[in-house]
């Protein structure tokens, strides 16, 4: 009798053990997110394009699309002798001036694609907060134009009093930055909010750059799913070498455990 109920107490310790291994590799709700901004009224120009600037080359993940200068303009350097997105941005649309065209492009991107590129970019307005999105405009204007974004353009509600001496960014929780799909667990929800149909399809939506997903499951194990979404560079799939280090790195940082398994799970189920 001893033994069986020692056999038992082992077998319970190792699979507590297990999930414990894997609840510890799993973001949880409190994991880094892009961090959230205080800015003034008083903020200035360059604290703005400052905080922009690690937005664009960090969390944000503008980096996997833009500057390649093949999924999406190239925003940093000369585009087709138009020169960087600061000195172009202001003759995009008629009737609208670079700061009006960046911030359309930021959060309604479907309302004027640039010719000879594919509409894939997501709602950034989904995943970052006004503070961000027009620290990100301020910017892409300073990239061979004139930075007009001022505190008069981030609302009112947004501005922290304590930090509108410094306007520089402060701690972030998860309840005080934007996150993917607002936090819900939805599937379908979280892949349009983090902009996956712009390249991958899953049924009868979304774009052919990256694999296909519609039966990713019968390909790809749960575990390596999760790591592709956690770390896309560790394995690239056959055929998609070029197009490495594309996939945003930041999806651990900014889905929660909940959304991340949630996500596992459904694209796990597709078979």
């Amino acid at each position: 009798m001893w033994a069986t109920n020692l056999r038992i107490v082992g077998i319970v310790l190792a699979t507590l053990a297990l999930y414990t291994l894997i609840a510890n590799k799993i973001p949880q709700v409190q994991s880094e997110v892009p961090r959230a901004l205080a800015l003034g009224s008083n903020v200035t120009p360059e604290q703005l394009t400052t905080a922009g600037d690690e937005l664009f080359h960090g969390a944000g993940g503008c980096t996997a699309c833009h500057g390649l200068g093949t999924r999406a303009p190239n925003l940093l350097t000369d585009e087709k002798g138009q020169g960087p997105i600061g000195a172009r941005c202001g003759k995009r649309e008629s009737g609208k001036d670079c700061k009006a065209y960046l911030y359309e492009s930021l959060t309604s991107p479907r309302a004027y694609v640039v010719s000879g590129y594919e509409p894939i970019m997501p709602d950034m307005g989904r995943t970052l907060s006004p503070q961000q999105l027009w620290a990100l405009v301020a910017f892409l204007e300073s990239q061979g134009g004139t930075v007009d974004v001022s505190g008069t353009d981030i609302p009112p509600a947004a501005s922290g009093a304590s930090a509108a001496s410094s306007g520089t960014a402060g701690a972030a929780g998860a309840a005080g930055a934007a996150r993917i799909a607002n936090g819900s667990t939805d599937p379908t929800a979280i892949i349009r909010g983090a902009g996956c149909l712009g390249c991958h399809k899953v049924g009868t939506e979304g774009g052919a750059i990256a694999p296909d997903l519609s039966h990713v499951g019968s390909r790809l194990s749960a575990a390596l799913i999760r790591e592709s979404i956690l770390k896309p560079d560790a394995k690239v799939a056959k055929g998609y070498e070029k197009f490495a280090g594309v996939m945003p790195k930041t999806f651990g940082d900014q889905l929660t455990g909940a959304q991340l398994e949630a996500l596992v799970q459904f694209l796990t189920s597709h078979k």
